[in-house]
């Protein structure tokens, strides 16, 4: 045994320079750290992030939460095996007390989650990836294929693209590093078409490190990729997939493209909106001219008839993000209807690394797709790159090769493969 000797959270910043909770966890054998990442666009199911709404940071500072931790949280936990993860998710979940984590938030509890799941590796002289797999009962270590957001749209960009993300997904590569170096030379030709089409000023980054070009419409992105993976050399090697945030462009039951700054801001839209159904032969006319292989959040989180019946016809994967939020119980659901075949696994969705692996199991059972990913807040912290190898899943969405506190986790990816050698590499 390996008891928690104590805990120490406090208020850092993440990459949109909004604060985030950090937490320090002691045991006999040193000190695990953990940071927890923080989104813009959001479920409304979403586990609930404690914020103070005060003067400090415009409202958004977290010391609720990091008090929550030094006062509640760390007393309760002091003494307990840090190798009982499953143990200690459950009694954060007690301490809550909350359906979605909303009293001491799960910013707070998510931290502590994964700075127990790190000392407990630490405790069995583990990796961490390793010690993931043991606790999700996984025997197949999977490097995955990174799915590079390079253009930003939606909430993630100050431009007009109403989708929130154009990714580049290296099926074709032999390796993880290789499909790295693939998207990463993509993402330099891309720059230098965007560049040329719209100025230097159109190649500056948005919050995922892709760039955000002035574009007229959701298809340009597309032909732009085309251009860069062409030119790149990868025809057929590189797919693309797209976040397209649908809920952020629904406003009362209609969906509304073109019309960006209006329904971001609530106002009435001028454009006439179109229905789930059009919207989905919209996608379908897409995927059959693109080599799109993944579709994420077509439509909006509780639009369940069009992500049923799109589904049912659709040729690419349809992942659940806001549909879903990590929650086992929106994922039963999802299953009943058929609306999706794939989930977004964001542990800060659900808040402990016990009930993210509960999703991922319950979603490989079902034989569906799993795709780890990042928030646009992000931190220097690598968990999920560990995490995705150890869940086996296969697929990772960490952002576009630029940035460091997207490149961190592409960075750890390059260690763990280093360490285990060939391993397999999913070709989904």
């Amino acid at each position: 045994m390996s008891k928690i000797k104590s805990i120490n959270a406090r208020e850092i910043l993440d990459s949109r320079a909004n604060p985030t909770v950090e937490v320090d966890i002691f045991i006999h054998e040193g000190m695990s750290r953990a940071a927890v990442p923080s989104g813009a666009s959001t479920g409304t199911h979403e586990a609930v992030e404690l914020r103070d709404n005060d003067k400090r940071y415009l409202g958004k500072g977290v010391r609720k939460a990091v008090e929550n931790i030094n006062k509640i949280i760390a007393p309760a936990l002091n003494g307990i095996d840090c190798a009982n993860q499953k143990d200690i998710d459950n009694r954060l979940n007690e301490l809550d007390s909350t359906q979605n984590k909303a009293r001491l938030g799960a910013n707070a509890i998510l931290a502590v989650s994964i700075g127990v799941c790190r000392a407990g590796a630490l405790s069995k002289q583990l990796p961490l990836y390793k010690y993931v797999a043991e606790l999700a009962g996984n025997k197949d270590l999977v490097m995955p294929v990174p799915a590079m957001n390079v253009i930003n749209g939606g909430r993630h960009a100050g431009n007009k693209l109403d989708f929130q993300e154009f990714m580049i997904l290296p099926v074709g590569a032999r390796s993880f590093s290789e499909g790295l170096r693939m998207g990463a030379e993509v993402y330099h030709h891309l720059k230098d078409i965007i560049k040329k089409k719209h100025g230097l000023d159109a190649v500056n980054v948005g919050d995922e490190g892709g760039f955000a070009p002035p574009v007229k419409d959701n298809e340009e992105p597309l032909q732009l990729l085309i251009q860069a993976i062409d030119k790149a050399g990868y025809q057929g090697k590189i797919k693309i997939g797209l976040d397209c945030a649908a809920s952020e462009f629904f406003y009362k039951q209609k969906y509304y493209l073109g019309e960006k700054e209006k329904v971001m801001f609530n106002r009435k839209p001028i454009k006439k909106g179109i229905d789930g159904k059009e919207l989905g032969r919209l996608y379908s006319k897409l995927i059959n001219k693109y080599p799109i292989v993944t579709i994420e959040d077509p439509f909006a989180e509780d639009d369940w008839e069009s992500w049923s019946e799109f589904t049912s016809k659709a040729k690419c994967q349809v992942v659940g993000d806001d549909l879903l939020v990590t929650n086992v119980n929106r994922m039963k659901k999802a299953l009943e209807l058929k609306a999706c075949n794939a989930l977004l696994l964001k542990i800060n969705q659900i808040g402990t690394i016990s009930e993210a692996i509960d999703a991922a199991r319950l979603a490989v059972e079902n034989k569906w797709g799993v795709m780890v990913s990042h928030r646009s807040g992000e931190t220097e912290d690598t968990f999920i790159a560990d995490l995705v190898v150890g869940l086996g899943v296969g697929q990772i969405k960490a952002g576009a090769p630029c940035r460091s506190e997207r490149t961190c986790k592409y960075n750890q990816l390059l260690r763990i493969e280093e360490e285990l050698g060939k391993v397999k590499y999913e070709k989904k």
